[in-house]
């Protein structure tokens, strides 16, 4: 535990002195754009080292090592093409051994940690404060469970800004390169385009009627799930659980939205992207917990939040309103994380205690 507290001290305490949005000169360096790269390069290689040199740590850490060795064998697994294309191409050079199995876990380790600080990079308002919810709500050590999903939920977080510019294309291309690696990111193809449409009335109450609807019809909703996701259906995913501290982070989120409104949201099309993700989530999390592992589907939308936040809090117009909020975001996501901590010995995602192949 001391090493990720001690992690998660040290990069965000770097990340104070990252200004993404400094102003750039062509062909000119300017001492914050060093700094910037500096730091972000510092930053990442502590990510990727803790991750990359990790042995054991994670859930389905054994589970990935027999998808290598089914892989290896020509056997069938349940992980999407792409994934078994870039562990036959590890083998292939490597041969089915303990370092290619290493390999593999640092090529996603790298991938996924690079597309996240991207994404927090070139998207965030106020870097500090994304950088550190993208630690505190978990994103990174969670990373180290289920690379596949991970790496396409770090990808969805990239695409962001091109949804962002409405450029569906690009966006699409890298959905659909996901896909290829967790066919689960799909799902935000029509989400992300939905939350860019400018919002009236009339879609609330369409809203309403849609809750509505899944509450009757959950049963169809699940045919069509595991119509895609067959090895689900009846599996220990399949509990109807959903997540008590999601519905309330994003309730919480919503209140704190709903009262600078008017400042941060109505008239800025990025704010209102993430706002209406948020709203996304939270029906997610309280109307379709029939769906299994519905906490993952949701991140694709409640990721958005370390974007949402910042923007709400750097656009509050009162300096002792800004503060108290500033405050009370710092400490939930802080205690938020050190509960979270605490479950990481647990033996469905023993992500603690952290054992490394180096030493």
């Amino acid at each position: 535990m001391i090493l990720y507290l001690g992690l998660t001290a040290v990069t965000v305490a770097a990340a104070c002195f990252v200004n993404n949005r400094v102003t750039v000169q062509p062909h000119k360096v300017s001492r914050q754009q060093l700094c910037n790269r500096i730091l972000t390069a510092g930053i990442f290689t502590l990510l990727f080292a803790v991750s990359a040199l990790r042995t054991g740590v994670g859930n389905d850490y054994g589970e990935y090592e027999d998808f290598f060795t089914r892989i290896s064998e020509h056997r069938h697994v349940s992980s999407e093409w792409g994934f078994n294309l870039v562990v036959k191409a590890v083998q292939f050079l490597m041969g089915n051994t303990t370092a290619a199995n290493i390999t593999i876990f640092g090529i996603f380790a790298f991938a996924t940690i690079w597309l996240f600080m991207r994404a927090v990079y070139e998207q965030s308002d106020w870097y500090v404060w994304s950088f550190f919810l993208f630690m505190t709500n978990g994103y990174y050590f969670l990373s180290m469970n289920s690379v596949r999903y991970y790496f396409a939920l770090a990808a969805a977080l990239y695409a962001m800004k091109y949804a962002l510019r409405e450029r569906w294309l690009p966006f699409t291309c890298w959905i659909v390169f996901a896909a290829f690696f967790h066919k689960s990111v799909l799902f935000v193809l029509p989400v992300y385009w939905l939350a860019m449409r400018r919002w009236k009335k009339w879609h609330i109450v369409l809203g309403l009627g849609l809750c509505g609807f899944v509450l009757l019809f959950k049963n169809v909703c699940r045919e069509i799930i595991f119509f895609f996701y067959p090895y689900y259906e009846n599996s220990m995913f399949d509990n109807g659980a959903t997540s008590p501290a999601n519905i309330a982070k994003c309730l919480c989120v919503l209140l704190l939205c709903l009262l600078y409104y008017k400042n941060a949201v109505k008239d800025n099309r990025k704010v209102r992207f993430y706002f209406v993700l948020n709203l996304g989530a939270l029906f997610l999390y309280v109307f379709c917990g029939f769906i299994p592992e519905i906490s993952r589907i949701g991140y694709y939308l409640s990721a958005g939040n370390i974007f949402l936040i910042p923007a709400v809090l750097k656009e509050i117009p009162d300096k002792k309103q800004k503060l108290f909020f500033c405050g009370a975001v710092a400490a939930a996501f802080s205690a938020y994380f050190i509960m979270s901590l605490i479950t990481y010995y647990e033996i469905d995602i023993r992500l603690l205690p952290y054992a490394s192949w180096f030493v």
